[in-house]
């Protein structure tokens, strides 16, 4: 069980973080840590006479160190060891190792690098010997406490920051109590304490309260002296910053109101540095990026952008910087990591430094995307509007034209009427009366159709099955096709969806198949192909067939026109083709048509995929 708990605590010494040796009577190293064993360079297993260890170390002698074991009350040992080039400082204190019965073992010796601490006691030194001369030019004054005799000495400098006359002897007590009541005397009170008992410096902005009453900021700031580690002296500086820090509070006033009046502006404020890092960013910039100051500052436009749009801003940035000339209200897109984009109107301002060279820029941007969606959908009405017009229009000159034609024959009818005395032939002008009364109210059924049509805001388009729905279309039409013998071939996947009105989709699919029959090719048995496919925003829908074709050269602008026939078929009425492209239109869709005489024709109907 011994054994084990020697082991045990050989253990724990191994990793102390101190570095940490255990000497033997005779002075061979019985044990020492990892940390200790890093320092002089050893292996670990090695056991010699601990003075072997410090060959290396400069400013210790074996009759030192062995003093220092056994003869010293001090047992604090200060040496140095050279190291890539380099000097390195350090501190051995010894104690007396007892076991359990009082009895001593050994010794104990702990080795700290103390390099920091001697250059800095350099830089003191360095530091004492030019401060008369740094306090004349730098107007700074030193205080030097004795811990030994407890006197205080103020330099000519201090007393003047005082206000208290040249031959003014301050005490400890004294001079804390210049220190203003509260915060400054109380922080004072501590930091003297702390330097006092662990050699604490410190470097303080506090308020004292001069001799004549006035209130003044200082700079105090101390430092221990230590001989043989210990404190026996505090050196300090003090320095009047009481104008230094009335500007800084002005400044951060001003910065303050200009803060608060750039955070308040309901446009994106930013400011960039020559590389197009932020540097400074508002609080509407923050918003509109969805994070805070701290996490934009140092960011470039390619950690927050897409990269084409980073690459186009940090150009205008360098076009700005190198001709010096501001960038004012230009629209701009910002394409964000998670894809969305925002219009902006953006303005870019050079800033100059003394010299008159760039340093960097300030952005200003104002979103505008609700504007430009305004706009477009203003450029979409007068679209709209204007196609509507020209709708109006022809349909107008349909109307005059046809009611005039209608008028006439009656007029002519009815004067007919009126001249004849035979019964017989009244009889007859008076069945093409009731004729072209018939013909009249299909015209004005036709066009109360087409109106339809045209004034039909509210459309609710349904995401409809076209397998379905062409199925359905067959079976209104299976008389017409088997009276035909149309050969039909349905290319449609049975799951493909298309949005559309239900009315809308039934009369395109009956108008297309219809007069793909109807314009059949005498000489050959008539067949019909329907095929679809998606596309990005669209579903083409296609009907082709093998019949009479069309001249697209001579009747092309005519084909979607109301009451326009290109053959000499008695069932065609010219108004098929113009109801569905309305029709189609009305769904923001499109149609169109490739036909060949004596091949055939093919009608693209384009529906619009997007859900308005």
């Amino acid at each position: 069980m011994k054994t084990t708990k020697t082991l045990h605590h050989q253990y724990i010494l191994k990793q102390l973080p101190t570095a940490t040796a255990l000497v033997g009577m005779d002075t061979v190293l019985i044990s020492a840590s990892d940390s200790w064993h890093a320092i002089f360079d050893t292996e670990s297993k090695l056991a010699k006479p601990i003075h072997t260890y410090y060959s290396g170390h400069e400013n210790i002698t074996q009759n030192q160190l062995k003093k220092n074991l056994f003869e010293s009350q001090e047992k604090t040992l200060r040496h140095k060891k050279l190291a890539d080039g380099k000097e390195q400082w350090f501190n051995s204190s010894c104690s007396p190792w007892f076991d359990e019965d009082e009895n001593q073992l050994g010794f104990i010796i702990q080795t700290k690098e103390i390099t920091n601490l001697v250059a800095q006691e350099e830089e003191l030194k360095r530091t004492t010997s030019h401060l008369k001369a740094t306090a004349e030019i730098a107007k700074i004054g030193s205080w030097e406490y004795d811990l030994v005799t407890e006197e205080l000495h103020w330099c000519e400098e201090t007393k003047k920051i005082h206000q208290v006359e040249p031959d003014y002897k301050p005490t400890i007590s004294e001079g804390i109590n210049f220190y203003k009541q509260g915060y400054s005397r109380n922080r004072i009170s501590m930091l003297f304490h702390k330097i006092l008992e662990n050699g604490s410096s410190y470097h303080e902005k506090l308020i004292i309260i001069t001799n004549k009453g006035e209130e003044r900021w200082v700079a105090a700031a101390g430092k221990a002296i230590r001989k043989n580690g210990e404190i026996i002296k505090i050196f300090g500086t003090f320095q009047d910053i009481h104008e230094q820090v009335m500007a800084d509070k002005k400044i951060r006033e001003s910065e303050q109101l200009l803060t608060t009046l750039i955070d308040n502006l309901p446009i994106n404020v930013f400011v960039k540095d020559k590389d197009s890092r932020k540097i400074l960013v508002n609080k509407a910039e923050c918003e509109y990026l969805g994070t805070t100051p701290d996490t934009l500052l140092g960011k470039t436009d390619f950690d927050l952008y897409d990269k084409a749009v980073a690459q186009i801003s940090r150009d205008e940035d360098l076009e700005v910087m190198r001709t010096l000339e501001p960038m004012l209200a230009r629209e701009t897109i910002n394409v964000r990591k998670d894809g969305s984009s925002t219009n902006f109107l953006t303005s870019k301002i050079p800033i100059l430094d003394l010299n008159g060279k760039s340093n960097g820029l300030i952005g200003m941007s104002m979103d505008i995307t609700h504007i430009k969606q305004k706009e477009e959908q203003l450029h979409n009405l007068i679209n709209v509007t204007a196609i509507q017009n020209k709708k109006l229009i022809n349909f107008a000159h349909i109307v005059s034209h046809n009611l005039r034609s209608h008028t006439a024959n009656f007029s002519m009818l009815l004067d007919f009427l009126i001249r004849e005395t035979e019964e017989k032939e009244k009889q007859r002008i008076m069945k093409m009366l009731f004729h072209a009364s018939d013909n009249l109210l299909d015209t004005l059924e036709n066009l109360n159709e087409v109106v339809d049509i045209s004034t039909n805001v509210n459309l609710d388009k349904k995401s409809l099955n076209l397998g379905e729905n062409i199925t359905k279309m067959q079976q209104n039409l299976s008389a017409f096709l088997e009276e035909n013998q149309v050969e039909f071939e349905n290319f449609i996947p049975d799951d493909l969806m298309v949005l559309s009105v239900p009315a809308y989709l039934e009369s395109i699919l009956l108008n297309l198949v219809t007069n793909a029959v109807k314009y059949r090719h005498p000489d050959r048995t008539p067949k019909v192909e329907l095929r679809a496919i998606k596309q990005e925003k669209h579903l083409l829908f296609s009907v082709t067939d093998n019949g009479l074709g069309i001249d697209l050269e001579r009747y092309g602008k005519k084909i979607f026109g109301m009451y326009k026939t290109f053959h000499n078929n008695k069932d065609a009425r010219g108004l098929g083709l113009y109801i569905i492209k309305n029709q189609i239109e009305a769904m923001d869709g499109s149609i169109s048509v490739n036909s060949e005489v004596d091949k055939g024709t093919t009608f693209n109907v384009y529906f619009n995929e997007k859900i308005e």
